[in-house]
């Protein structure tokens, strides 16, 4: 304590007393907190009078080395960049917005005379007008599957819309006007795109009623034909108005939150109101809030959750969050437009938050119910496995290929929160040919291991021998394999010097593949079974078969890609054109490598040099 206080005692000596935002970091550079202030040497010195701190605040300061600043013009900007340095630095002693994926949207492009409407996430680069955020991928794809019924706007992209001479499928099936084929023209489409635009702004009730007058019109003048396009249209139309789920009256632009906290844990329902319309709704369960109240927690959620996303012009929330009137400020810097922060007494607003805040409550009690119960679990296999404590961190492994050929090994990762997406990672085999190993697992697995624990190895030795200090440090390594991918596993953990510090397993499955009779195998004991409705059981074979399931995945992507190439890829000099005309003259690649010098230069197009350069290729030998 005493070193963490003198550090930040020298740091006081030179710090302005100005706006701006201040680091603390540890002794390996690693960064603890991320702060803002008004005046930097007032705040900063607070952390200097240790018997006010909290026993958080208290642990920073005993691990505190260094200090680094950064000045801003106002409060308001300060506050800004703590939000960015957070969600990019993700210091442990500041509360964290886990899993803040992006969202998506519905886009209109506008570089087009016949614009499309297709989904985008992403940086807003692409002319053309934005809607949404959606809440997730699938309410997106619904609603456009509907908007495309409705408006008969395109989905293709302008390559294949320029290519076309006849209508796709889209057209035959109702979804398309088919513009790429004059079946509507320039304004005609037009006005299906100012349909669809107004449809999204909120403008609902205008757009039926004027398809409603339309197809009376077109039943009047008994154009029957006409007015069936109008009556599907309109079905469309309030069949997307019904999927947009509970709706409140007066809710135009607006984002409802709401936090809900027990157990010491927190959980942030948003939903999102577009046009009057509800785009669904997320859950959040921020980190590291221990010893914070709910007004620091949502002001935190706040300022990371729009740190690279645009607010609306009103944010209506269940409570005030901590230094509203400076949030609200600095959400209006970011959006450009004044953003106001709303906490409802009464009216249908008062209700949206209120709706918002029983989700809130259910999401953290299915929550906690999750959490004890994978706690359990994870008991259980530190009873199974021996290990000191319940495992954090859990890392299992398998291999994919097809006869070695576009191998690859899934590492996915579990834990006290279940499985942690963000942490998976795909190892591509190197170091093996596939051709000579046939599918070698055990090579295979060896240069995965040999990576894995060699690099753990490093960052040790970097941390000063102290695993706490390495971010990622497994408890538990699982193969999927036997006795083989166990030895593996424990020459390359010995190899690495690592023998004693993790526990590796593997998990061979039962005779004739027969789920619920897998075998256990650790290093110095007898191969064993598990009851058949063990829960620890199901568990293990649930984190192996994610494994599987995600080893499969990346094997499938690595050989989809690989589809289309071919190795006239891999000759200098030999571009679309001669590869089109070798493959037309032999038929594939296979028969351009059998060919001889002679027949490849007889290829049109082919000279007696570029025919040189070919077969020395193919026969580097000759």
């Amino acid at each position: 304590m005493r070193t963490g206080r003198g550090a930040i005692l020298a740091a006081l000596k030179t710090m302005p007393d100005s706006p701006g935002v201040y680091r603390m970091l540890d002794g390996h550079g690693d960064v603890l907190y991320v702060g803002k202030a008004k005046h930097l040497k007032r705040r900063v010195a607070s952390y200097t009078r240790i018997n006010q701190l909290q026993p958080r605040l208290m642990r920073m300061v005993a691990e505190t080395r260094t200090m680094e600043i950064v000045t801003t013009a106002s409060e308001a900007e300060a506050l800004l960049l703590e939000a960015n340095l957070i969600k990019r630095l993700r210091p442990r002693f500041n509360v964290l917005l886990r899993d803040d994926k992006s969202f998506p949207y519905i886009l209109i492009t506008g570089d087009h005379d016949f614009p499309q409407i297709l989904k985008h996430r992403g940086a807003r680069n692409r002319k053309g007008e934005y809607f949404g955020p959606f809440a997730s991928a699938g309410a997106v794809n619904e609603t456009l599957a509907v908007l495309e019924k409705a408006f008969l706007l395109r989905n293709c992209s302008d390559s294949v819309f320029e290519s076309r001479s006849r209508p796709c499928l889209q057209y035959q099936i109702k979804r398309c006007s088919a513009p790429c084929c004059a079946y509507v023209d320039r304004e005609g489409y037009g006005r299906l795109v100012a349909e669809a635009r107004d449809f999204l702004r909120g403008r609902s009730a205008g757009v039926r009623q004027a398809m409603q007058d339309r197809m009376a019109e077109a039943a009047n003048d008994l154009d029957f034909e006409t007015a069936a396009v109008y009556r599907d249209r309109i079905k469309a139309l309030a069949r997307v108005t019904a999927t947009q789920g509970i709706n409140f009256q007066g809710l135009e632009d607006v984002d409802v939150v709401a936090i809900a906290e027990e157990g010491g844990q927190s959980c942030i329902q948003v939903f999102f109101f577009r046009g009057g319309q509800n785009y669904g709704n997320r859950a959040y369960f921020p980190a590291n809030e221990a010893g914070s109240t709910a007004a620091e927690v949502l002001s935190a959620f706040l300022g990371q959750f729009y740190a690279d996303k645009l607010p609306p012009r009103e944010v209506v929330l269940d409570r005030a969050p901590d230094e509203a009137d400076l949030v609200a400020q600095a959400l209006s810097v970011r959006a450009g437009h004044k953003v106001r922060l709303t906490v409802p007494r009464r009216g249908d607003k008062l209700q949206a938050v209120t709706h918002a805040a029983t989700n809130a409550r259910e999401a953290l009690g299915r929550k906690l119910a999750e959490t004890s119960s994978q706690k359990r679990l994870l008991e259980g296999t530190r009873t199974v496995f021996g290990l000191e404590r319940a495992p954090q961190r859990i890392e299992v492994y398998d291999n994919a290929h097809i006869s070695g050929t576009h191998a690859v090994c899934g590492m996915i990762v579990a834990g006290p929160e279940g499985f942690d997406r963000r942490s998976y990672r795909s190892f591509t085999i190197r170091d093996i040919d596939p051709a000579k190993a046939g599918g070698d697992d055990y090579a295979m697995m060896r240069e995965v291991m040999r990576r894995r624990f060699g690099r753990l190895a490093r960052e040790l030795d970097e941390a000063g021998g102290e695993t706490d200090r390495v971010a990622g440090w497994p408890d538990l390594v699982l193969l999927d394999g036997g006795e083989g991918q166990l030895q593996t596993g424990t020459e390359e953990l010995e190899a690495a010097g690592l023998t004693g510090r993790i526990m590796v397993a593997a998990i061979a499955k039962g005779p004739d593949r027969d789920a619920g009779r897998e075998r256990f195998f650790l290093p110095g004991r007898a191969p064993f079974r598990l009851p058949e409705r063990d829960p620890v059981l199901y568990f293990l074979q649930r984190l192996r078969d994610e494994a599987h399931r995600f080893a499969g995945g990346q094997h499938r992507a690595k050989r989809s890609r690989a589809i289309g190439t071919s190795a006239l890829d891999e000759i200098p000099g030999i571009g679309p054109k001669r590869k089109k005309a070798l493959l037309h003259h032999f038929g594939s690649a296979k028969a351009v490598e059998a060919a001889s010098l002679t027949d490849i230069a007889r290829v049109e197009g082919i000279s007696t040099a570029v025919a040189r350069q070919i077969y020395g290729f193919f026969h580097p030998e000759g």
